[in-house]
């Protein structure tokens, strides 16, 4: 009987590192997140960041797959930024921390391309860039404690992003009466001839839309979905 006792004790011994293992679980698409200073909180979502204006910049499709940051701000600085899609590649896994490390330094768009991931640089660039106008944008349309109601509701114009296509740069102007879509500008589009022909048809559904959820132009489905993104991004930085 008292040889029993330790055969016992070393089968419990040998199960407790089973017990112990946890498998992870998640996707194929890590979420990489830094802040500026250290949070109080055990948690990476807690109240430093709900205490800011946390803003989506837009999703940028890239070669090695989709990139999309999400970024606190408190005021203009740049307190945090989040991952919200990025490409599955160690190359990527290695060079965002890096990359967020860089933008809350410089508090801007303006960092070097990580070696060994240029893609990726390029397409968090910019996102983050989106997000950093979207900002300003809102912070320059909240009225000011002094400003009259009429103020506050006047037509408004916001510039969406230049989005970057195989025909060329894609980049719109979007005027806002309130919350109705009044009328939009081509800033930038590519010199072609299809894409001269569907700006006015995409104009005139966004009118009628008023959205982004309007259907790709045939003969010109690369310009129309530029489009579309950056028309997007303004609708979504107007608020």
């Amino acid at each position: 009987m008292k040889r029993a006792i330790p055969v016992v004790v070393l089968s419990i011994a040998g199960l407790v590192p089973i017990w112990r293992y946890e498998p992870s679980i998640g996707g194929s698409t890590s979420t990489t997140e830094a802040a500026s200073t250290p949070s109080d909180s055990s948690s990476s979502s807690g109240s430093g960041a709900s205490s800011g204006t946390v803003v989506k910049g837009t999703t940028v499709t890239t070669e090695k797959g989709p990139v999309q940051v999400q970024v606190t701000f408190q005021g203009d600085e740049i307190t945090a930024v989040k991952m919200l899609q990025q490409p599955n590649h160690p190359q990527t896994t290695a060079a965002v921390p890096k990359l967020i490390a860089e933008t809350l330094e410089a508090q801007s768009a303006d960092i070097d391309t990580v070696s060994g991931a240029t893609i990726t640089t390029e397409g968090y660039k910019e996102s983050l860039q989106a997000a950093i106008d979207a900002n300003a944008e809102a912070a320059a349309a909240s009225p000011s404690p002094s400003a009259s109601p009429s103020t506050a509701s006047a037509a408004r114009t916001v510039d969406g992003p230049a989005v970057n296509t195989e025909k060329g740069t894609v980049q719109v102007q979007v005027a806002f009466e309130g919350d109705e879509i009044s009328a939009v500008k081509m800033l930038q589009q590519p010199n072609h001839p299809q894409t001269t022909a569907a700006v006015p048809k995409l104009i005139a559904e966004t009118l009628e839309a008023q959205s982004a959820d309007i259907d790709t132009v045939s003969g010109a489905t690369i310009t129309s979905d530029g489009y579309k993104e950056s028309l997007q991004a303004a609708i979504d930085a107007k608020g």
